[in-house]
């Protein structure tokens, strides 16, 4: 399975596993539908209070698997702009879901996963986690994510992300507004999160988040979706996309490096 279900405890909380730790939970197609699939319907279901994301093994996400980024590469189009609407779709699911979302990390977290981090409404790291918005050492950008990014951190830090594809540590992610809470115990930091969670209105926290939606830096509507998963699709098959994730799997410098 690629996202593994715990049952929704009596609380109505319900755990969701990241499931790929062979690629360090890496994105493909199974795991992207999987995801729609489990936030849409747990969002529905009057049972739920709220979602926990996790990741199985030894990473959070690794963004996009290897394998997923070749079938894009050979790809064409039509195919891509089809491909890269499913992932905005994943990521509108899991923003919009009407339910406190919280995703609790560890490991890495690269492109997508910071993805999921910032359309997360909560986000809590262990002290060692390494996030980084990385499309850019593949030649790619970050399109999907981006105006997710930008609502969580600001324009100009999502762009120092983007440009730089850096690695930054859980400390960091936390300054900038990455993550809310880096902690020792990662469970005890939970604890705490869902009591605060579960200690509120539950109609409340679904029409609250109903209004910030409107209020946010840049308002995620569905033009806005098509737009970046057009850009990524587009990106996704330009000599220099191509060129990248041939390095990648070569295991050599990519031809604009100096």
């Amino acid at each position: 399975m690629h996202v593994l279900l715990k049952t929704v405890d009596q609380r109505g909380v319900a755990r969701l596993t990241l499931n790929r730790p062979e690629v360090f939970n890496a994105f493909d197609e199974g795991l992207i539908a999987a995801l729609t699939e489990a936030y849409t319907r747990l969002g529905a279901d009057p049972a739920v209070r709220v979602i926990v994301l996790g990741g199985a093994g030894k990473a959070f996400c690794a963004g996009a698997d290897v394998q997923w980024m070749r079938r894009a590469s050979e790809a064409p189009l039509e195919w891509n702009e089809a491909d890269a609407g499913r992932f905005a779709a994943m990521m509108a699911a899991v923003h919009d879901c009407p339910k406190p979302t919280l995703a609790r990390v560890h490991g890495v977290a690269l492109g997508g996963g910071v993805g999921l981090i910032c359309a997360s409404d909560i986000a809590i790291a262990a002290p060692g986690a390494q996030l980084a918005v990385s499309e850019a050492r593949l030649g790619l950008i970050p399109s999907v994510i981006a105006p997710y990014l930008v609502n969580a951190v600001g324009l100009r830090q999502a762009r120092r992300l983007g440009l730089t594809a850096s690695r930054i540590g859980a400390e960091e992610a936390l300054r900038i507004g990455l993550l809310h809470e880096v902690a020792e115990d990662l469970d005890a930091a939970e604890a705490r999160w869902l009591g605060e969670l579960l200690a509120c209105g539950p109609q409340a926290q679904g029409e609250l988040k109903r209004l910030f939606a409107t209020l946010e830096a840049g308002p995620i509507t569905p033009e806005l979706r098509t737009v970046t998963a057009q850009t990524i699709a587009r990106v996704r098959l330009s000599d220099e996309a191509q060129d990248g994730l041939t390095a990648f799997l070569e295991k050599r410098s990519p031809k604009w490096m100096p």
